[in-house]
């Protein structure tokens, strides 16, 4: 049956229909008798398309989705079909699991209302069926014992009972029945709560029944307060119909006080489905009140001082759209669930989940199988623990026209962001296979994923921030994109674009020797063969370097001398020498290390630029052939760097007293110092320092009584010059 519109009393307007044809249906149908509308209409081949939608309204909300798909296959067909044929008969194909159906049909939908949220939200993953019916193992479901042939729904929780909804009857007892559907008036039941999820022993609860419909409803966490809906029985509203209202009463001295009509209710239009704050001061609920974004919105309101409800605030398009968005339910964690016709979903109502927090709305969720199906499933509920609740359906395979589930939530519920995009060529051709990565402004990789036949990715994120996304596909070249995503925002946008390979390339990437992050700003300069000009470029952090290289074959050796500069960063030099063995990407930075150091004060510049150990001969300071080649790099930077201070400090092993191992550190030190000044502008600029076996790297100590057990090559490592950095600029 069609919850939005008919079983929970929200009648919304028909006006949509225009006039009937034939009078007889028309009043069957203002008057919800939608069996009758079915027997009057029904195999008449020449009805208006307004009698036909009629006709196919009453078959949906009696139940029968496969005839009234038929008729509205044929509605769509008609010269004077609307736009919400289209989407209606999208809505009831989906109800039939007619999925890739219902997208076409969405998709001519979209293309006739580009400004429709429901529109929007499609558009922004056309394939998300796929991942809504693949069981995540997120719930364990069973069908209750409680329920009878009719209908059951609308779980609250209240003290260690369970209320519900209910329109079983007692046979050898009166009774009356809604045209609607031609089952008894709704009822608030009340059971005792087990462990097992089941509920027993459920009763009527005489204070709250009247003649008509009553429920689903509410409860505050201690039980004092509650607010449920009923028919409005006072008054009709100007078109005839009897709209939905809420109730209020408290508990005191053991029993309900007198019910308090909610200041909302108004006799034009209906409020209903309360869902109150644990200290029941905040009250969600839906209602079709003029000035809603669609049909049925939901909506917030705050009780005030004086124990009166405030001004009524719509959720907004976080929440509603132009279908229907009922059933809230607001858990004290302050998770969010409804149901909704207007989001993307399996058929009929689905249940979403948000998160609220100090009245920021996260992303909102669609839990996906098993709770969701292509039937309507609505009210659901979850525990204080979080580990178990309620919802009911309408789907196959139940005891009546609607059923009470239990679950066992198994994995807490995860909110994020969406970044979606499509993997392109550069003529705008979609590419599927393609793999594409999203790592984070850190660096860090958040997943790899291939592209569909629709060359279409999607990854979920947990926070806002910046993100860069590549894409990689045999004989194209690699492709790249940044984007970001506010704390506002719950999905963004952006596609890689791929070039097909002209042929063998040279790639590279220039990155910080410490974060490995590339580089923006690095000025690079590449010569061929010794000294012949090749390229030239600096180099931007979202992309890398790629030059064709023409007219090379397999076999062919390649000659480059790469330079590589950039502002407080140590220049660097590298020979690259390459022999091409097959086509395709000649990866630099894969083969070479061309990370920059940067210049810091305290940095040690013989790691920056790789020098070896400096040696000296045994108990001497006289500076050695293969030590000058050492220094000489040093004199080679220093000059580079005209106002770069350094100090050269000298380091021992353990080995012979520390005394002399001072003296002679300090010898070395200032020998080696003389020889950089001999060579450098501003001879000051270093000065050498010896420090014995004062900072012994590891615990190789050896003085007086102590014996070291160190091996040689321990005892190198203490055994060693350091260039420190003191100033850069």
């Amino acid at each position: 049956m069609k919850k939005a519109f008919i079983l929970y009393c929200f009648i919304l307007p028909i006006s949509f229909f225009g006039q009937s044809s034939l009078k007889k249906a028309s009043n069957y149908y203002n008057n919800y008798s939608y069996s009758k509308v079915i027997e009057k209409l029904e195999g008449d081949k020449k009805i208006s398309t307004d009698d036909q939608r009629k006709l196919a309204e009453s078959y949906k909300i009696m139940g029968n989705f496969l005839a009234a798909d038929s008729i509205y296959s044929k509605i769509i067909e008609a010269p004077d079909k609307t736009t919400q044929d289209i989407y209606e008969y999208a809505q009831i194909l989906k109800m039939n699991s007619k999925y890739a159906e219902a997208n076409k049909q969405m998709d001519n939908y979209s293309s006739l209302n580009a400004s429709d949220s429901r529109t929007k939200l499609f558009n922004l993953n056309k394939t998300y069926t796929v991942d809504l019916l693949k069981d995540k193992g997120q719930f364990e479901i069973k069908n209750l014992a409680v329920n009878s042939p009719e209908q059951d729904f609308g779980v609250a929780y209240f003290k260690n009972e369970l209320v519900y909804t209910s329109s079983k009857h007692d046979i050898n007892a009166a009774n009356f029945s809604w045209n609607g559907n031609s089952l008894s008036f709704l009822d608030l039941y009340i059971g005792k709560l087990e462990e097992n999820g089941e509920i027993t022993n459920s009763k009527k609860i005489s204070s709250l029944n009247k003649k008509y419909h009553e429920g689903p409803a509410s409860y505050s966490k201690d039980g004092s307060i509650v607010m449920y809906t009923q028919d409005n029985y006072k008054s009709k509203s100007t078109d005839g119909v009897r709209k939905l209202e809420m109730m209020e009463a408290r508990f005191k001295d053991g029993k309900w006080s007198e019910k308090i009509a909610f200041s909302l209710n108004n006799k034009e239009y209906s409020v209903g489905h309360p869902s109150l704050s644990s200290d029941g001061n905040t009250l969600y609920f839906s209602s079709d009140m003029p000035g809603g974004i669609g049909g049925v919105d939901i909506y917030k309101v705050l009780r005030k001082t004086d124990g009166t409800w405030g001004t009524a605030e719509n959720l907004g398009d976080k929440i509603n759209t132009e279908g229907n968005e009922m059933f809230p339910f607001i858990h004290e964690s302050g998770l969010f669930f409804f149901s909704s016709d207007g989001r993307p979903g399996l058929g009929g109502l689905d249940v979403f989940v948000t998160q609220m927090s100090n009245d920021k709305i996260s992303k909102t969720i669609n839990v996906g199988t098993p709770v969701n199906g292509p039937k309507d499933d609505f009210t659901f509920v979850l525990n204080a623990e979080k580990t178990k609740g309620y919802f009911a359906s309408n789907r196959e395979g139940g005891k009546g026209n609607d059923d009470l589930y239990s679950f066992n939530l198994l994995k807490p519920f995860q909110f994020g962001k969406t970044i979606k995009g499509v993997a392109l060529d550069k003529g705008g051709e979609i590419l599927a296979n393609v793999k594409v990565e999203l790592v984070d402004d850190n660096g860090k990789l958040i997943n790899t994923l291939v592209t569909d036949i629709n060359g279409a990715y999607s990854f979920d994120v947990e926070n806002a921030g910046a993100y860069k996304l590549s894409g990689q596909k045999e004989s194209y070249v690699y492709g790249k994109n940044n984007v970001s995503i506010s704390e506002e925002q719950e999905f963004a946008e952006a596609n890689v674009i791929l070039e097909k390979d002209p042929g063998l390339s040279l790639v590279a990437i220039i990155t910080d020797g410490v974060t490995k992050k590339a580089l923006d700003g690095a000025k690079v300069t590449i010569l061929e063969n010794g000294n012949q000009p090749f390229d030239n470029f600096v180099t931007k952090a979202d992309q890398g370097y790629r030059k064709t290289l023409p007219n090379n074959k397999v076999g062919d050796k390649l000659n480059y001398k790469i330079k590589i500069e950039k502002s407080g960063y140590l220049t660097k030099e590298v020979d690259f020498n390459y022999l091409i063995s097959k086509t395709g990407d000649i990866n630099v930075h894969e083969a070479l290390d061309i990370t920059l150091s940067k210049l810091e004060i305290g940095a040690d510049l013989s790691k920056m630029i790789d020098i070896k150990p400096i040696y000296f001969d045994l108990g001497k300071f006289i500076i050695r052939k293969d030590a000058a080649i050492e220094l000489d790099k040093i004199v080679k930077v220093m000059n580079e760097y005209p106002n770069m201070e350094v100090e050269l400090g000298s380091h021992t092993d353990c080995r012979a007293t520390a005394i002399f191992n001072e003296k002679l550190s300090g010898n070395r030190a200032k020998a080696s110092a003389e020889y950089i000044k001999k060579s450098i502008t501003k001879p000051e600029r270093i000065n050498g320092k010896g420090y014995g076996e004062s900072k012994l790297k590891n615990g190789c100590a050896c003085e007086g009584a102590v014996k070291s057990t160190c091996t040689e090559e321990e005892h190198q490592q203490n055994r060693r010059t350091e260039f420190i950095i003191l100033k850069t600029e």
